[in-house]
């Protein structure tokens, strides 16, 4: 039988002739042929797994591999637990905003970088306006500035298609 999950041969689906055998407590047996690991295996009553399918002869252990999955998906369980996920959250200003419009997107951008989530501040030019790209720059420059004691730059200013984009990303914990 193969294992689905991380692809391990144990018992019968084992086909090398001799292994290097590995006891059920960690220690080295040696080199056995396939059947006598078997016999070895089942005598306490627990599986053979070959652990190092590459090396000559290949490493097989004997473990119960019910209980050693189980505690496999505990621990990637628990280090998905520990994960931070970091989104990445857009505010959209344009060139001629004003103040109190400004402030408004400067307090949500404050809110999405305390959270730990990364902000894409971007303008969109509309109409004749992209003639005049250095007014948007200014205004991404005074967000950013802004944005300076709760983030880094991590994008500088960037014109794609019609829009200015800079990215923001939250400054580390120790450097608070």
């Amino acid at each position: 039988m193969i294992s689905k999950d991380n692809n391990m041969m144990i018992n019968e689906a084992i086909r090398a002739r001799e292994v290097r055998l590995v006891g059920a407590n960690g220690d080295q047996i040696g080199i056995k042929s396939r059947q006598e690991a078997l016999d070895m295996a089942a005598q306490a009553n627990l599986d053979l797994v070959m652990v190092a399918p590459n090396a000559k002869p290949p490493v097989c252990r004997i473990m119960d591999f019910g209980k050693f999955r189980y505690e496999q998906q505990k621990k990637e369980k628990e280090s998905r637990k520990n994960q931070k996920i970091i989104s990445i959250k857009e505010v959209r200003l344009s060139p001629t905003i004003e103040e109190h419009d400004f402030n408004t997107k400067l307090r949500n951008a404050h809110k999405f970088l305390e959270k730990g989530d990364k902000v894409k501040c971007s303008i969109r030019f509309k109409g004749r306006a992209i003639t005049h790209k250095e007014i948007g720059q200014r205004v991404l420059d005074r967000f950013s500035q802004e944005c300076a004691d709760l983030a880094v730059v991590e994008q500088r200013p960037k014109m794609e298609g019609r829009s200015m984009f800079i990215v923001l990303a939250p400054k580390a914990d120790k450097e608070k």
